[in-house]
């Protein structure tokens, strides 16, 4: 085992090196204070003071497969050992194997990967091919959805982290998705969201002119923004439109695939097959940095005998593939998809559903497989949100007393807005579940103290 990376004195300590010379991401540096992760194994991780907790966020909703598998650290030692690096240009068994492995789980005839380092780099390509391949500028997404912070990815993100990036990338066309807890649509059932949302896409696609459309891009399940699950017959709906008028389906699935909703991909769920998936975070839990678009037939001859103006140096890095493909093959052994659907079906859904009865700040549970969110209001009658939209300073300190209060009770959760998600790893145990949603069961007394019926 390799030794931990240490400091030369105590005057150099990981915190004080860390608030020094790091920089970090969607934060005011100084309002920060990073605790220090010193261990993790399976669904739990240890700071430096000694605190453990039950990991309820998977970090950003990517370690799909747990902490530290042994397994698959042994399949990134075995590879470091043998080839660390080879430019994209060069054929390695790696890369060949991952991509063989996650084309021949992709429905119908996405057959093709090409790989990137994230998922921000996997959304800037799909509309990248989605605009070449059809000759069209526009991309429609929805606006509560998150796609990544690169340009184009930050410019088709629907919700406020986009806001200090604009004005951007031109092309981008924000619509409602569904969301019938808020229906932007008036609807009362899941049948009425579905028709209405459908009809306002059709009316936007009408309204732009559909002939300058290369693409609608959906998160096939929302994630950051409210674990939306799409109703019945929606996405078979937009394929439908999509086909209708010669545009390209995008489905991000960066968050939703490999595991997290129960499926490899969650489309799959549904029945439904889009020209371009988009995944990264669980294909290997973040061990190692990788993204990638999986590529229909059709839209990958485009490029037969055109270059495709794009890549990156480190596109299918050997020890990122590596990781992958040990990833696959450690879902298959272990069956962590029958896992999920397993836990969900008997613990996860039932529990929360329990905790919704018994808080009055719980307006709605959601979700699928190991993805859901809980709505938290200050009123269920009028379903006013525990906190404003976007809030931030005085107007958040519900959530923040709420999230302490998690934390307290050795339950790390993943907030955003006025919902708590429950995206623990795919891993997490039966046992374990139980243990988080105790734990979760008592920091929303924290949230009812909150609650105006």
């Amino acid at each position: 085992m390799l030794p931990r990376v240490t400091t030369t004195s105590a005057a150099h300590s990981v915190t004080e090196s860390d608030r020094k010379h790091v920089f970090h991401s969607w934060s005011a540096q100084s309002q920060i204070a990073p605790a220090e992760v010193v261990s993790a194994q399976g669904s739990h991780f240890e700071l430096a003071d000694g605190s453990r907790y039950l990991d309820f966020s998977s970090q950003l909703v990517n370690v799909n497969i747990g902490y530290q598998h042994p397994k698959l650290v042994a399949a990134i030692q075995e590879q470091a050992g043998r080839l660390l690096t080879v430019s994209p240009a060069f054929a390695n068994d790696a890369r060949s194997e991952a991509a063989r492995l996650i084309a021949e789980l992709a429905p119908g005839d996405l057959d093709s990967v090409f790989f990137t380092n994230g998922g921000a780099e996997a959304t800037e390509n799909a509309m990248r091919m989605a605009r070449l391949h059809t000759g069209r500028q526009k991309v429609l997404t929805t606006y509560r959805s998150y796609h990544g912070a690169t340009a184009g990815a930050i410019a088709a993100t629907g919700e406020p982290r986009r806001w200090a990036s604009e004005p951007s990338v031109p092309g981008i066309v924000h619509f409602w998705g569904p969301y019938l807890y808020r229906s932007a649509f008036h609807a009362t059932s899941e049948e009425e969201e579905c028709a209405r949302a459908l009809q306002h896409l059709r009316d936007t696609i009408m309204v732009e002119g559909a002939a300058t459309v290369a693409a609608v891009m959906l998160e096939t399940v929302v994630g950051t923004n409210g674990v939306l699950v799409p109703p019945a017959g929606y996405l078979a709906g937009v394929r439908e439109i999509c086909d209708e008028h010669g545009i390209v389906l995008i489905a991000d699935e960066v968050m939703a695939g490999f595991g997290r909703c129960g499926e490899w991909f969650a489309v799959d769920r549904w029945g439904v097959t889009p020209d371009l998936i988009c995944f990264a975070k669980g294909v290997n839990s973040g061990y190692v940095p990788l993204g990638g678009v999986v590529i229909s037939a059709e839209i990958a001859s485009t490029f037969a005998d055109r270059p495709y103006p794009g890549g990156l140096t480190y596109s299918g890095h050997p020890l990122a593939c590596a990781s992958a493909v040990a990833s696959i093959g450690i879902f298959k052994e272990e069956g962590i998809l029958e896992h999920v659907r397993g836990v969900e079906e008997t613990v996860l859904r039932p529990g929360l559903e329990a905790i919704a009865d018994r808080h009055p700040s719980v307006g709605e549970v959601r979700g699928v497989g190991f993805m859901y969110a809980v709505e938290l209001v200050r009123s269920r009658r009028t379903r006013e949100p525990l906190v404003p939209f976007n809030a931030s300073g005085p107007a958040a300190k519900p959530m923040a007393e709420f999230v302490a209060a998690c934390k307290e009770n050795g339950l790390w959760p993943f907030v955003h807005f006025n919902r708590t998600h429950v995206v623990p790893p795919c891993t997490t145990t039966a046992a374990e579940m139980r243990q988080g949603l105790e734990m979760l069961d008592a920091a929303l007394d924290v949230a009812d103290r909150h609650t105006t019926d």
